[in-house]
């Protein structure tokens, strides 16, 4: 069984994360210290809300060294909705700096007609660059989106998905070495969802089964 540490600093949606992946055998573990980053085999960074705040209680709650050691040794990072944001080193919602583990920005979803932001509901995910979260070949994905801003990587070859907004398509999910990250939430996206999560444990555990 994965034992997974979800990152509790305040501003995410702990309880259907959590629910998500126990249904699939994981056990979740809440971490508000980075002193239990040791007993995990990968990291979740959830969050809901807006990217000041955010990077705000992230340092306040001392875990930001801990996350840059931990994706530098090469250990699995799932980033989920704002999660995913923080990522970059910056934001066109605030003016803090991000984490900088994804060189690159969140930018302002564009506005059109017909397309409100928040861009919310349900998508078809566009295949991007195959990754062990969305290999090639699979059938369409349906998931669920509450997003105003989305990630311009510096690097596009780390997008494995996009979704379509207005005239455009903008960045759904990447995968850059030990980092994964779903801007939608693949713990309220029903089937597909939790298909994406199992592949995501199915590869975390190889990958600590090839590290031993």
């Amino acid at each position: 069984m994965s034992r997974i540490g979800l990152i509790d600093y305040g501003m995410g949606n702990l309880h259907s994360v959590t629910r998500a992946f126990e249904r699939l055998g994981a056990e979740v573990v809440p971490l508000q210290r980075a002193e239990a980053f040791a007993h995990c085999q990968a990291l979740i960074l959830p969050g809901v809300g807006a990217f000041d705040p955010a990077m705000e209680r992230l340092h306040r709650s001392g875990l930001v060294p801990a996350l840059e050691a931990w994706t530098s040794a090469g250990r699995p990072l799932l980033g989920i909705c704002l999660g995913l944001q923080l990522l970059f080193e910056g934001s066109d919602e605030g003016q803090a700096k991000g984490l900088g583990l994804i060189k690159g920005r969140v930018r302002a979803l564009p506005r059109s007609p017909g397309h409100p932001v928040p861009h919310m509901g349900w998508a078809p995910l566009i295949p991007a660059t195959p990754s062990p979260l969305l290999p090639a070949g699979g059938a369409a994905e349906w998931v669920y989106f509450v997003h105003s801003y989305a990630a311009d990587p510096s690097e596009a070859s780390c997008v494995t998905a996009r979704v379509a907004f207005g005239e455009t398509q903008v960045t759904a999910a990447l995968w850059q070495g030990p980092i994964a990250a779903c801007q939608f939430h693949p713990e309220k996206s029903s089937s597909d969802g939790q298909a994406l999560l199992r592949r995501w444990l199915d590869w975390v555990e190889r990958s600590t089964a090839e590290a031993r």
